[in-house]
């Protein structure tokens, strides 16, 4: 009973994630009528990539600039991520110092607080540093928002190394930050891949920041408020919403497929190493 339970519980939670997945796949293929008419049914007269290619030319918004605009972004916060959150969390976790214990809660907490809590603090303080409405301003807050989480994993994983290769590298002349780069960095490869995937799908999904950050008046759109600019005054025109959508979540669900699996070796790696 147990393993029937199980498998029907798993079954309901795929058909609850697959089927709007669905909706919109199917509906990017058919005309107005068919999708008003039958929004589950297949189209009747075949695929046809007319809409696809409407979408693709809407004066609207350049999918292909909003693509170029959001991989600069997520290249940036990754590596300014990576950059940042590794030192530190190499630091807390090589240090047994109370203080830097009581720094981790710190960051573990800052876990908890939700983006939009933020944003209205950080558009007083990006303005009087001039950066409202900069892509400099922008990369900065979204990095930051993946400190917190970043170097909590790191953390974890980096404490199942053994302190013996610091203490080697340590003989053979190394400082901490040569250690950290040339001996551990190279070991942390399976969480870093795991937080490079998450922080990808945050800053591509991301509407409301990037909204009220980078605004209308800065003319740069990523792949969701360039959705948004294309599709709100088309909001019943079915043929041009589902197409865009489509467009706008293919390259994260092609990238999600090739990488799923760093996700899960990733974020176990550390509690099974050693």
């Amino acid at each position: 009973m147990r393993r029937y339970a199980r498998l029907g519980f798993l079954a309901a939670t795929t058909l609850f994630m697959l089927v709007p997945l669905y909706v919109l796949v199917v509906n990017a293929f058919k005309p107005q009528q068919e999708i008003l008419a039958s929004p589950f049914g297949l189209p009747l007269d075949g695929l046809t990539f007319e809409y696809l290619a409407k979408a693709l030319d809407n004066p609207q918004f350049d999918i292909f600039r909003g693509y170029a605009v959001t991989l600069l972004f997520v290249v940036s916060v990754n590596v300014l991520s990576v950059v940042l959150a590794g030192p530190a969390a190499y630091v807390i976790a090589r240090s047994p110092k109370r203080r830097f214990r009581v720094l981790m809660l710190f960051f573990l907490a800052g876990t908890f607080i939700p983006s939009q809590v933020l944003v209205i603090p950080v558009v007083y303080v990006l303005k009087t540093l001039g950066l409202m409405g900069t892509i400099r301003g922008f990369v900065l807050f979204e990095t930051v928002l993946t400190l917190p989480f970043s170097i909590f994993l790191y953390a974890g994983y980096i404490s199942t190394i053994p302190a013996t290769l610091d203490q080697a590298a340590n003989v053979d002349g190394a400082g901490r930050l040569r250690t950290f780069w040339r001996i551990i960095f190279p070991l942390m490869r399976p969480v870093v891949a795991t937080m490079v995937i998450l922080n990808t799908f945050s800053v591509w999904n991301d509407f409301v920041n990037p909204q009220i950050i980078l605004g209308p008046g800065s003319g740069l759109y990523t792949v969701t408020t360039g959705v948004y600019a294309a599709v709100s005054q088309y909001s019943t025109d079915y043929t041009v919403v589902f197409p865009t959508l489509l467009l706008a979540i293919a390259p994260l669900l092609v990238f999600f497929v090739i990488m799923q699996r760093h996700i899960i070796s990733g974020l176990t790696a550390g509690a099974t190493k050693g």
